[in-house]
């Protein structure tokens, strides 16, 4: 026989469930979080993969593409209240623009990423890189590898280096022929350029958007330093003398220029008065004849006899 004590007991349980169930049932996302909820460990899916995603698919290779086929899952949107049941659990994604140094290994403390340059000098990197988790492919970033910020960041060192072993200089570039450090210091924005095109692939590889990369410094052995230094300081010194030269040449060239100028200009001037005289005789044997230019030429020679006779008069 069922005494009232249980069914007291029986409702305070399912009221107390029922308590429990909106307390932690309810939920909200909030502005700058993106939400996955899973019933028994499984993501709801959504129809297609990484591999049929107009904006993934192209980032991956034939071979890369059956690994990383992540589903497409259902995302949480901001807002709410939303609400879960005891068996689903939330995953709440920061999908914030996040910053970690290149130098960041969960399993490994170390000041500096170390790689190799074409003329076998061992080199110090130091920098950052600015990620963000993609909405698209949340999945891959929750469920598709352990430590996503880990493999990212071995997956970025690993084509830092391959860029750092291989780079040489633009065509035009002034360096130091054999001293690919020079050329590595000097081209450190196309770098990071590269960087960031080369790893757009980690969105569709592990959940993850890289924004930025920042490598910030580039320093070789001790060792060798202060020969570098030497190096770039008498490099400069070249410079410097190259750019004096041709700036003293290019000033005396000016000055040449602006003294043909003048001269052109003042035989100019002296023939202008010749010329006008040779116009106005044309203009006057046209019109008039040969009789017009001989009596143009008496009334012209006046003046100069008038003067040759005084001063034949007035020695």
């Amino acid at each position: 026989m069922i005494t009232p004590i249980v069914f007291i007991g029986l409702g305070a349980g399912i009221a107390l469930a029922a308590i429990m169930t909106l307390l932690f049932g309810v939920y909200t996302i909030g502005p700058t979080e993106r939400g996955v909820l899973t019933t028994f460990g499984r993501a709801p899916r959504l129809k297609g993969t990484v591999g049929s995603d107009p904006e993934l698919a192209p980032l991956l290779t034939p071979e890369e593409l059956p690994r990383y086929d992540f589903p497409l899952i259902h995302v949480v949107k901001p807002g709410g209240p939303y609400f879960k049941w005891p068996w689903q659990r939330l995953y709440r994604i920061d999908m914030t623009i996040q910053t970690t140094d290149i130098i960041w290994d969960p399993d490994v403390q170390q000041n500096t990423i170390e790689a190799v340059t074409k003329d076998n000098l061992t080199i110090s990197l130091t920098g950052q890189i600015r990620w963000k988790p993609c909405e698209r492919n949340l999945y891959g970033y929750l469920f598709g590898v352990a430590r996503p910020r880990a493999h990212v960041m071995g997956y970025f060192i690993s084509v830092l280096r391959d860029r750092i072993a291989t780079f040489h200089s633009q065509a035009g570039d002034v360096s130091v022929d054999g001293i690919s450090i020079n050329d590595l210091r000097k081209n450190l924005s196309s770098i990071n350029q590269f960087m960031e095109v080369a790893c757009k692939k980690t969105a569709a590889r592990y959940g993850i958007e890289l924004e930025a990369a920042l490598i910030t410094t580039i320093d070789p052995p001790a060792d060798v330093d202060d020969a570098l230094a030497s190096i770039n300081t008498t490099q400069n010194q070249v410079a410097a003398a190259i750019s004096q030269a041709r700036a003293d040449a290019d000033q005396k060239l000016t000055m040449a220029e602006q003294a043909v100028q003048i001269a052109r200009n003042m035989a100019d001037a002296d023939a202008a008065p010749i010329l006008e005289l040779g116009r106005t005789l044309s203009a006057i044997h046209a019109q008039g004849g040969q009789p017009a230019l001989d009596s143009y030429l008496r009334n012209a020679l006046l003046p100069l006899r008038e003067k040759a006779s005084q001063t034949v008069i007035n020695p």
